[in-house]
């Protein structure tokens, strides 16, 4: 089962914003976190990591291109997409300057919507400065880095980051020998019991009971990742 995505949607309008969250949900693979206004979009990203977001451009106390600026400035590297009433060159420029990935004028279909984010989820998750939300932890691949919510760094290695990342990135079960090869390359002279050892290690890092792992789990046939 691929891992949630967690989206934040935030539109004052609660029938538009009602309906596109029911729509993600449907989709099985996300999580809404619906908010009407830029003071409660600003409360949900300080206290949760979103795998993207969508951005009313015209909220009652504010302009949805300042406050992806401002989720710019503040670190949020996650994809965001502008939602607007008109699609004129100059709000679509202004919308990209403040660091949107994409405009898209209303009224849209869910269909093209969730096929540009599609689009730029696989493009983010190919970024290398792309933060990830791995259980409880906040996961920099860049910096081999898990943070906790208590601020708290937990250093990894090169391989141990590979796999997460990779994990993360497959978002179903990935056989022992696949991610040994993807990991390790096609070295002969590494085994599956290097895989294992290093998966040891990494439970021994992130579980809060190694020997009943809930977040790097094991499953017929090889690992996944609980995100």
């Amino acid at each position: 089962m691929p891992s949630v995505k967690r989206v934040l949607l935030v539109d004052d309008d609660p029938v538009l914003r009602v309906s596109l969250a029911e729509q993600f949900a449907a989709e099985g693979e996300y999580d809404p976190v619906e908010a009407g206004s830029c003071a409660e979009a600003r409360v949900f990203a300080a206290e949760e990591l979103f795998e993207f977001m969508v951005l009313d451009v015209g909220l009652p106390d504010g302009d949805g291109r300042a406050l992806c600026r401002e989720f710019r400035s503040a670190g949020v590297t996650c994809p965001i997409v502008l939602l607007t009433a008109k699609d004129a060159d100059d709000d679509v420029i202004e919308g990209l300057d403040a660091g949107a990935n994409d405009y898209i004028a209303k009224p849209f279909r869910f269909a093209v919507l969730m096929a540009r984010i599609h689009a730029h989820l696989r493009s983010h998750e190919q970024n290398e400065e792309a933060v990830y939300r791995v259980g409880p932890y906040t996961f920099r691949p860049s910096a081999k880095v898990l943070i906790d919510q208590q601020g708290k760094k937990i250093r990894l290695t090169e391989k141990e980051t590979n796999i997460l990342k990779f994990l993360y990135r497959s978002g179903e079960t990935v056989g022992r020998e696949k991610l040994l090869h993807e990991v390790w390359g096609y070295n002969p002279a590494v085994t599956t019991h290097t895989l294992e050892t290093h998966i040891y290690r990494l439970r021994q890092k992130i579980e809060r009971n190694p020997t009943e792992a809930q977040i790097l789990v094991t499953e017929s046939g090889g690992y996944r990742l609980v995100a």
